[in-house]
């Protein structure tokens, strides 16, 4: 690969963080230009070009704003950053592995992926509680407990030793995580939530069938022997927390004055909780709890925290669902060994932004500059689509509603099927191949087309069939399900009343329990699918599964749907349904269409395959007997273009002829050569031809594989210099 470095640069066609740049922005005014300069493709890369998740996080920092209404006394989300409202006004919300909702989800997905089980059977509701107060409280804990422990370590240390420097640092850090919601009152929530219960019921529930006020005691003897719980002595104050503990003192003392440091406008409540939070004290005595204050804040906190929670993720979801989507492009490189490790550029703009009449030519002039060189660093191979709308039909006109049923929208935040080929008919001039998907939603999962098929797909992509763009455009299906709709509904925790003896207790009632529905979360399947194909262009990728690869070609021969080949080059994601049935399978087959994933029982060399497989990768490009096209096909016809456009000095006819020759050191002669590799440019059975129009400068290429032959053209220089 010392001509080609790379064939699986990757481009994604999304808006991920609109207060940052984006490639429009980037690349500028382009008028009377034919390309862009050096400097300009580096400033590009190092903006918007990301080798993996955690760098696409840090370049992006995807966040979601939050504001408040006094007039409705509600929480208010929203994407973009609101403007005309002042900035002391609006919460930032990083949108990172730290965020619980994403953190629930990657563990769900790590989890799934772990047990390799299907929905059906997978136990959603043991993780889905992880955006409840209770879990966040569990995290909460986890890092007060480390917290201590570095603090206790720092104190320790002599002044001057290096090692408390170390130690230092790693607080600072720890610190400056904790101080991120000192003045977010919505991430406060649930540990004013917990920190109630814990004062008013210990913590364990156990005393809520008592009706006996609690009173701490002590164990002691009396005089005559006999065992006795007392009531333990009481030091008279009001204050929330009793610093009777030394050993944390100053770490008290410390997060006191982290939090006046960071907030302008300080509240004693959220300092005191603050405190309460991250420096607990077992011996602390508290006295003069209002009983009935506190647990009337806490059901406020409660139904607030549920009311906020449940605007914050139907507002995230659609971000959550890029994200993740990009976690999984990168995820399906799981290699021991990187090689050819696949990038991923994000425009950082919609779709419909980039296709508009006075944008276009802008993508013309950045794509002529990375694809129509023969430098092929910058080159890039692939797209994402994510999104293209299905356009639902309308539901049944009813007179009136009688039941609360669905509200059928579709989603305002889908690609036009009028953008995406408008980006196909540019695509093809730059050979890049643009996998893309339609929007999620529980019609687009593999639980839907198990029981309806691909048909509605077919006829929605009839109008990308027998164009000149058709064989770079790959409708990928079906999409991938995180949570099912069904099952995603989420308990918080339950209401908190008043017994006749005046202690709190947890209400067990129905409508006292507090749950949201979070209405399903997907990954679009195009994000998977180009994950996968720019992973097995890398030869050390493929040698994880086969043992014969040759390190000297990319990937673009690899034929996934060949023998055993998607038994063994799976996805990482684990099966979602027992498999399509016969029927399916066989409409499946007949036509041949789209790049379809499968989640069906398959074994290989006595391994149980628990991953969902790739079984068709095919492009709309399609011959009068209706069968689509592989796509290896035309990765392959777009490498051996460019090439031969390189090693001829830009298709000069004596050295096509050369190209072409007999000789050993022809390059057609080393790939006849290479046969037997799985990543071999020439297989068995394949051929590759050619033949030269002088008339009309031209040089027709036959690429045979297996039988079937593709046409690929290129238009010559002449010169009078020859090879000997």
């Amino acid at each position: 690969m010392e001509t080609i470095e790379q064939t699986n640069r990757t481009i994604l066609f999304e808006e991920i963080n609109p207060e940052k740049l984006d490639i429009i922005t980037l690349i500028g005014d382009t008028k009377n230009l034919e390309s862009l300069s050096d400097e300009k493709i580096k400033e590009i890369n190092e903006k918007l070009l990301v080798k993996s998740f955690d760098e696409f996080l840090d370049k992006f920092s995807p966040v979601i704003y939050s504001f408040f209404n006094a007039a409705n006394q509600k929480v208010l989300y929203t994407l973009k950053k609101p403007e005309n409202i002042p900035d002391n006004c609006i919460t930032e919300i990083p949108i990172n592995k730290h965020n619980d909702f994403v953190k629930m989800l990657i563990t769900l997905i790590d989890a799934k992926s772990a047990q390799g089980i299907a929905n059906v059977d997978f136990k959603f509701e043991n993780l889905l509680d992880m955006i409840s107060p209770k879990k966040v409280m569990d995290d909460i804990r986890q890092s007060r407990k480390e917290i201590n422990y570095l603090y206790n370590q720092y104190e320790a240390i002599d002044d001057g030793d290096p090692k408390k420097l170390d130690v230092g640092d790693k607080l600072n850090y720890m610190f400056e995580e904790a101080s991120e919601n000192y003045n977010n009152i919505m991430a406060m929530l649930p540990l004013a939530i917990e920190d109630i219960k814990t004062r008013l019921l210990l913590g364990s529930g156990e005393q809520q069938g008592n009706n006996e006020p609690l009173q701490i005691g002590v164990l002691s003897m009396g005089e005559k022997g006999e065992l006795k719980i007392i009531e333990a002595p009481k030091n008279e104050t009001t204050a929330l927390t009793v610093l009777d503990d030394k050993a944390n003192t100053g770490l008290i003392t410390a997060f006191e004055e982290d939090y006046d440091a960071v907030n302008q406008v300080s509240s004693n409540y959220i300092r005191s909780l603050v405190v309460r939070t991250f420096c607990p004290l077992p011996s602390t005595i508290q006295s003069e709890v209002d009983t009935a204050t506190e647990v009337q804040n806490y059901n406020t906190y409660l139904e607030f925290y549920k009311s906020a929670k449940d605007d914050f993720v139907k507002t995230v979801k659609p971000l959550v669902e890029k994200i993740i989507g990009v976690k999984m492009f990168f995820e399906q490189y799981a290699v021991k060994n990187k090689g050819m490790q696949p990038s991923l550029l994000v425009t950082n703009n919609k779709l419909e932004m980039i296709v508009k009449s006075n944008n276009l030519p802008r993508l013309h002039t950045f794509l002529n500059t990375v694809n129509a060189k023969n430098d092929f660093t910058n080159t890039i191979w692939f797209a994402i689509v994510p999104e293209v709308s299905m356009e639902l039909a309308a539901k049944a006109k009813l007179s009136r509603t009688r039941f609360k049923g669905n509200e059928q929208n579709n989603r305002q935040d889908c690609n036009t099927m009028e953008s995406l080929i408008t980006l196909l008919n540019t695509a093809k001039d730059y050979k890049i191949q643009v996998f893309f998907n339609f929007e999620c939603r529980e019609e687009t999962t593999f639980s839907h087309v198990a029981t309806a098929g691909i048909e509605k797909f077919i006829d929605k992509c009839s109008v990308l069939i027998r164009r000149d763009f058709s064989e770079y455009a790959i409708p990928c299906i079906p999409n991938f399900t995180i949570i099912p709709k069904d099952k995603s509904g989420v308990i918080l925790d339950n209401k908190m009343t008043v017994n006749e003896v005046g202690a709190a207790q947890l209400s067990k009632e129905k409508e006292d329990i507090m749950k949201l529905w979070i209405d399903g979360v997907y990954i679009g399947s195009s994000y998977v699918a180009a994950g996968i194909v720019a992973a097995w262009q890398c030869p050390e990728f493929l040698r994880d599964a086969f043992k014969k690869v040759n390190r000297s070609y990319p990937g673009v021969r690899f034929d996934v749907e060949s023998g055993d080949n998607a038994l063994k080059v799976t996805t990482t994601l684990a099966k979602e349904i027992s498999g399509f049935t016969n029927n399916i399978k066989n409409a499946i087959n007949r036509r041949n269409f789209g790049f379809i994933f499968s989640s069906e029982n398959a074994q290989v060399e006595g391994k149980e395959i628990k991953k969902i497989m790739v079984y068709k990768a095919r492009s709309l490009s399609n011959d009068e007997e209706n069968n689509f096209d592989s796509i290896y096909k035309t990765t392959v016809s777009t490498y051996v273009e460019r090439i031969l456009r390189f090693i001829s000095n830009d298709f000069k006819q004596d050295n096509i002829v050369w190209f072409f020759s007999k000789n050993p050191n022809s390059q057609k002669s080393q790939w006849l050569s290479n046969r037997e590799y799985i990543n071999s440019i020439i297989q068995e059975g394949d051929d590759i031809s050619y033949n030269i129009d002088d008339k009309n400068g031209l040089c027709q290429i036959d690429l045979t594989f297996n039988g079937n032959v593709k046409n690929l053209e290129v238009e010559i220089t002449k010169n009078v210099a020859s090879k000997v």
